[in-house]
């Protein structure tokens, strides 16, 4: 089976003749209609708000085409936070669900007026002396322990997780923050990762909406929002169906009717952080095929290589790829495709069928929108590369620019060879 790329070989060649590769495309009418989709899906839940994922794409061009519909930032770090606040994020538009968290974060988060998401219930004592009280409005992340499954099918391991509090801990968290002066409380989990069933939202909701009854009746705190986090995936493989998120959001609304509603919660909104779901399919890594070599296997290698997509490298992770041009012709050629780097997993597909490669083919590897530029890193000294936005009327621009060996150097900026190296820089990368 087959994925079809969001882009045609006429406009990346456009693209590339202006941008070289390797470069991360993105794809802005996919985002904006899935955006839409997920604010229709909930429209249902008055105060419904996404707070999109920052650590998945923390690039503020596309953040910003989220904030349209609505949509928020969770943030996980110091940085993520001034990122949120830089693109206008106010009160209320940002959740700030972190763990092993410096005083100077939780300080900051509140000042700007995040909500603070508890990781662990010796965070009360943290967030109290980083802000010197306890916010009115807090939340806190809840981990019911043991295995996740759907039907018979196991589809994580909570308990094996280092986030969120037992169950007894969410009890005497709210009852300790609820007589510290919290008057607005949330809660949070995080079950399982990157599931392609309609199923698994519903049954989480069905899990927090017990939680939270359970709560308000034996605590008295309020509880004003249930946050669902993420957990809905994307379809990498082609032979995998996609969530349906209309789907998923009437047997969210489903569950909201029979437990939230007869116990006097009907004005619980519900927040959902979504990441993977609301950027992967609308992203791809664009690549070059510069060399070929025949040894033991067939091997392509191109110009991109972990540092610009780490997911394969690091867990094996599978991610389709087209050949651009060649999507017609048959897949009888068994390559690994490789990078640069001098790690024997830089490896983008191992033992993958494709057309026959020829070098200056461009290849597309598909559904990096999240988790793929963002989990970049520097070894070999390799820089990151550019990243792009086809517009929906075929335009496109460069949203971050590609790495010179001046950024990569840059903490060196006190030092004396810092000018050395960039004279080597000016001549080289003219």
């Amino acid at each position: 089976m087959k994925k079809k790329p969001f882009v045609t070989l006429e406009k990346l060649q456009e693209i590339t003749e202006k941008y070289p590769t390797p470069f991360h495309l993105y794809d802005e009418k996919g985002i904006r209609e899935n955006a839409k989709a997920l604010k229709e899906a909930f429209a249902w839940n008055k105060g419904f708000k996404e707070f999109f994922a920052v650590k998945a794409t923390p690039n503020p061009y596309l953040i910003q085409i989220l904030q349209e519909y609505g949509c928020g930032c969770d943030c996980s770090s110091m940085t993520e936070l001034m990122l949120s606040k830089a693109i206008g994020c106010k009160k209320g538009d940002i959740m700030f669900s972190s763990n092993d968290t410096p005083e100077a974060e939780f300080r900051y988060a509140n000042e700007i007026g995040g909500i603070i998401n508890l990781d662990d219930i010796t965070h009360i004592k943290a967030v109290e002396k980083a802000v010197g009280y306890i916010p009115k409005t807090i939340s806190c992340r809840y981990n019911p322990g043991g295995v996740f499954k759907i039907s018979n099918d196991i589809m994580d391991n909570p308990g094996d997780a280092k986030y969120g509090m037992t169950t007894e801990q969410i009890f005497e968290a709210f009852r300790t923050l609820k007589a510290k002066g919290a008057e607005n409380f949330g809660i949070h989990a995080f079950l399982a990762s990157n599931t392609v069933t309609n199923e698994y939202y519903p049954m989480l909701a069905k899990v927090m909406f017990e939680l939270a009854v359970k709560l308000q009746k034996e605590t008295g705190a309020h509880i004003g929002f249930i946050n669902l986090s993420g957990g809905i995936g994307i379809p990498y493989r082609p032979d995998q169906t996609p969530n349906d998120i209309r789907v998923i959001g009437e047997g969210v609304r489903k569950v909201y009717e029979e437990v939230l509603v007869p116990a006097g919660m009907g004005d619980v909104a519900i927040y959902t952080e979504l990441g993977r779901f609301m950027m992967g399919p609308y992203g791809c890594l664009v690549t070059k095929a510069i060399h070929e070599k025949h040894t033991h296997k067939e091997y392509i290698g191109v110009d991109a290589c972990a540092v610009n997509l780490m997911r394969p490298a690091m867990y094996g992770a599978y991610h389709h790829i087209t050949v651009m041009g060649k999507e017609d012709q048959p897949c009888d050629r068994l390559y690994d495709i490789t990078g640069s780097l001098c790690e024997n997993n830089d490896k983008f597909a191992i033992d993958r069928y494709l057309p026959k490669i020829d070098m200056g083919d461009l290849l597309v590897i598909h559904d990096t929108g999240a988790h793929g530029f963002a989990m970049g890193y520097n070894y070999n000294g390799k820089l990151k590369s550019a990243e792009i936005l086809l517009h929906e009327d075929g335009t496109f621009d460069m949203i971050r620019r590609a790495e010179t060996p001046r950024d990569y150097f840059a903490t060196f900026d006190c030092f004396p060879i810092y000018e050395k190296i960039l004279e080597d820089e000016d001549r080289l990368y003219k």
